[in-house]
């Protein structure tokens, strides 16, 4: 949903061609028709993608480049599993990290590649503040976006002498379906749309690292240094 409502802002500022890559070809056939209301101009393909296999991420990713100079790839795909269901079942917990740490990573590598070739554009990963600092209350999934986050330092530096900007996103909990769960629990939640135009806006100076909202920076600065006999007695 965070992508979406960043291709709402993309559109609405006149960007003329996207291409949309996901899973589900319902859904993401139902983005485009919104994108194309909001701006008929706009050129937009919708491919259904396999986010699982290294080959054929590489071949999707070559198929994309091949008729397509990004300017800007957003690889924003992901779910939130439930930490005492991968405890219990390593099966979830593979599957976990290999949707939200692997994938993402693949993805950006295959990306990259091409990019730097063409010496234009930027990448764009979102991670997750849960990356700054495993908890017990999501520590698999944390674990795979912490994952994100040092993949994403290295390609930046990898690239940092080139025309190619990556940028690292941290959206602090969102009010998305992924998210349904911690809302109805009573969690507070920023709205994709306010999530959606800082990253737009980070991407656009090239920030190295996007929280969003802001608040998150100082968050989790003070979260990652809290002394670990304080930390440890936190139910967080």
């Amino acid at each position: 949903m965070i992508a979406e409502h960043c291709a709402r802002l993309w559109a609405q500022q006149q960007a003329s061609d996207f291409v949309l890559l996901a899973r589900d070809m319902t859904k993401v056939q139902g983005i485009a028709a919104d994108l194309k209301v909001r701006n008929p101009q706009a050129q937009i393909l919708c491919l259904q993608g396999n986010f699982y296999e290294p080959e054929e991420i590489q071949r999707q990713v070559a198929e994309i480049v091949a008729s397509k100079r990004p300017d800007i790839v957003l690889i924003a795909h992901g779910t939130l599993p439930d930490q005492f269901q991968c405890q219990d079942n390593l099966s979830d917990a593979q599957h976990a990290m290999l949707i939200n740490g692997i994938s993402p990573v693949l993805f950006a590598e295959a990306f990259a590649s091409h990019m730097q070739k063409q010496n234009h554009g930027t990448i764009a990963v979102i991670g997750s503040v849960a990356g700054d600092r495993g908890r017990k209350s999501n520590y698999v999934y944390g674990a795979s976006k912490g994952l994100v986050s040092r993949y994403v330092q290295g390609l930046q530096h990898r690239l940092a002498s080139t025309k190619v900007r990556v940028v690292l996103i941290k959206p602090g909990p969102t009010d998305t379906p992924m998210t349904a769960h911690l809302k109805s629990a009573g969690s507070t939640m920023a709205t994709p749309h306010d999530v959606a135009l800082r990253i737009v806006t980070g991407i656009k100076r090239g920030s190295p690292v996007v929280y969003a909202p802001a608040k998150w920076w100082l968050i989790m600065m003070i979260i990652r240094h809290l002394p670990r006999m304080v930390f440890n007695r936190m139910g967080i």
